[in-house]
């Protein structure tokens, strides 16, 4: 059997095509800076997130020096806590869940942006070097107000952010009585209200 010349250019171009293609799925599969929602969190129950103690009162808590903890609450039509403020020159993990449908969490302006499943906890960190204030959004289609389901991150000066948590408007966790224990809680919370502005 007889191929023409031309016959075999068009096989071997349409080999190379083929690899080609393989070889960029696989590339966009595994790539650099690619990743799908980490399941290295336990799934949680969506329907009883209020007794869960990471997301019951959602709030920035300090794990470590310049490191912060963010436990958010996508739900329909907000974020909670809004605003989520942060000092400057930190790092700041987001876990987010959601009670009720997929919601998208970006940080614009940042590389951070993840899915938001409920049962599942996405993770994600940002660094907070300068006081800025970013714009939280929604950018995954989860109801008739998506388009309105936005929030703020407020990234503010190391002193501001300690005399907030002087003022006694910590994260939430404050114990009714005063018996001094003040210094041994003092953990770098982010002195947001815990109620948001309801929207």
């Amino acid at each position: 059997m007889h191929i023409h010349a031309y016959e075999k250019l068009w096989l071997t171009l349409a080999l190379v095509l083929i690899l080609l293609l393989i070889g960029t799925v696989t590339y966009g599969a595994v790539g650099p800076g690619v990743a799908m929602v980490s399941d290295g969190q336990d799934p949680i129950d969506p329907e009883a997130l209020d007794e869960d103690d990471r997301f019951a009162e959602p709030r920035v808590e300090r794990v470590g020096e310049n490191e912060y903890a963010a436990y958010v609450v996508a739900e329909q039509f907000q974020f909670r806590p809004d605003p989520i403020v942060v000092p400057e020159n930190s790092r700041v993990t987001f876990y987010i869940t959601s009670p009720d449908v997929i919601h998208g969490f970006e940080v614009v302006g940042t590389n951070a942006n993840t899915m938001v499943i409920p049962g599942e906890v996405a993770e994600i960190a940002v660094e907070a070097n300068e006081p800025r204030e970013y714009g939280i959004v929604c950018n995954e289609y989860c109801g008739a107000a998506h388009h309105a389901m936005e929030g703020k991150l407020e990234v503010v000066p190391e002193d501001e952010y300690e005399r907030m948590n002087d003022d006694g408007t910590d994260d939430g966790e404050t114990d009714d009585t005063d018996d001094g224990e003040t210094d041994d809680t003092d953990d770098g919370d982010d002195g947001t209200d815990q109620g948001g502005d309801g929207e």
